[in-house]
């Protein structure tokens, strides 16, 4: 996600991260979460735990190969239980903390995303002619854990110049058509900012002219640091703070087009793609599991261990009704760093973008980890 002049890189700068090994947590980090009792949870009781259950078990099938998480996950075929009976599981093989930030303050930001459906074909013509590139032939990706087991998670990308290695193309580069890529599309789709949400999120669906609908998964990122287009709206004062969300971008560009490329490319970082198989569940988050609407959190593993069921307290976009759930972390993000930090999975589709695209409420979170063992068991050394 981020390459600075040394271009190491942690993560996927988007929504729907790839499935990396953590950053090193920070220092402090492991007592960011304070045990609790269940009763002092906001919504516990209130909750159709049920309804979390088909997400967490999805997510227990990574979680299984970890022997700390063996006996708080339920057999891979037991059927959902009722709303009462998970919550007798989930109190009889778990205990909840809350999650704190380093100033002891217990409450940040929830964001939403969303898996986008585009309309697009496999060849190009004067319609469908803006590229959804797979991985590059020349894209180098070095786990430099491999060397230097004190830089574990950290990852090299670039490209080889001669015998030195440099930073990966940016997106000017590709999308000026300065970067090799001739013959690593994908498909072409017919609209340039639809493409460009689409490597914001990190996976989506696309429609094609003959009506098949194909799933695009997260391949690779080229290494640079993700820029918000909203935030770089906002500082240049052509959208206020709140107007600065993916609607408020839509109606931008349909005002500015001849400004648009030169707005999209202040975003250096540019996603690849790969095609999944037809039929598959998901999206797939970085966890490796598919997501499941308004179940699947997007947070940050320095915190909240990924897979871990984790009760969230917030509201609808605009300030609306509160939302109280348990969801699963089975998802993390070039943007969700901290604490209190976590994006919500609405789902696939215009009406779960909508949703998305305006969501940017405070909230809280608990985390539930496997009684009997240390929150430090849970997270990356």
């Amino acid at each position: 996600m981020r390459l600075a002049a040394t271009i190491l890189v942690l993560s996927l700068a988007g929504c729907v991260a790839p499935p990396t090994v953590p950053p090193k947590p920070e220092p402090g980090a492991a007592v960011s979460l304070q045990a609790i009792s269940f009763a002092a949870i906001p919504g516990w009781q209130a909750d159709d735990l049920g309804a979390a259950w088909k997400a967490f078990q999805s997510g227990c099938r990574a979680l299984r190969k970890k022997p700390e998480w063996r006996e708080a996950c339920p057999d891979s075929d037991a059927p959902s239980p009722s709303s009462q009976e998970a919550r007798r599981f989930f109190e009889g093989r778990f205990t909840p903390y809350r999650v704190v930030n380093p100033d002891g303050s217990e409450e940040g930001l929830i964001t939403g995303y969303y898996e986008p459906v585009l309309r697009g074909s496999r060849k190009a013509s004067a319609v469908f002619r803006h590229p959804v590139y797979g991985l590059p032939d020349d894209l180098l990706v070095v786990d430099l854990a491999e060397s230097r087991p004190e830089l574990k998670g950290l990852r090299l990308r670039g490209r080889l110049e001669g015998r030195r290695v440099v930073p990966y193309w940016t997106r000017a580069d590709i999308e000026n058509g300065r970067a090799p890529l001739r013959g690593r599309e994908l498909l072409w789709v017919d609209d340039p900012l639809d493409a460009f949400f689409l490597q914001v999120q990190g996976s989506g669906q696309v429609r094609l002219e003959n009506g098949e609908v194909l799933r695009l998964g997260y391949a690779d990122q080229n290494g640079h640091v993700y820029t918000s287009v909203g935030r770089v709206l906002a500082e240049r004062g052509d959208l206020s703070v709140e107007e600065a969300s993916m609607q408020g971008i839509r109606a931008w560009a349909r005002k500015n087009p001849e400004r648009m490329a030169d707005l999209l490319n202040q975003n250096a970082s540019y996603v690849f793609f790969r095609e999944l198989p037809p039929g598959s569940p998901g999206p797939v988050g970085s966890l490796g599991t598919p997501l499941a609407a308004g179940r699947s959190l997007a947070v940050d593993p320095r915190v909240i261990p990924m897979g871990a069921p984790v009760f969230l307290s917030t509201r609808m976009p605009g300030g609306g009704d509160p939302i109280q759930r348990l969801m699963a972390a089975q998802d993390t993000g070039g943007a969700i760093k901290g604490a209190v930090r976590a994006d919500l999975f609405w789902g696939s589709g215009d009406e779960a973008g909508k949703l998305a695209g305006v969501m940017r409420e405070p909230g809280r979170l608990w985390v539930l980890l496997p009684r009997g063992q240390p929150p430090e068991t849970f997270l990356p050394k």
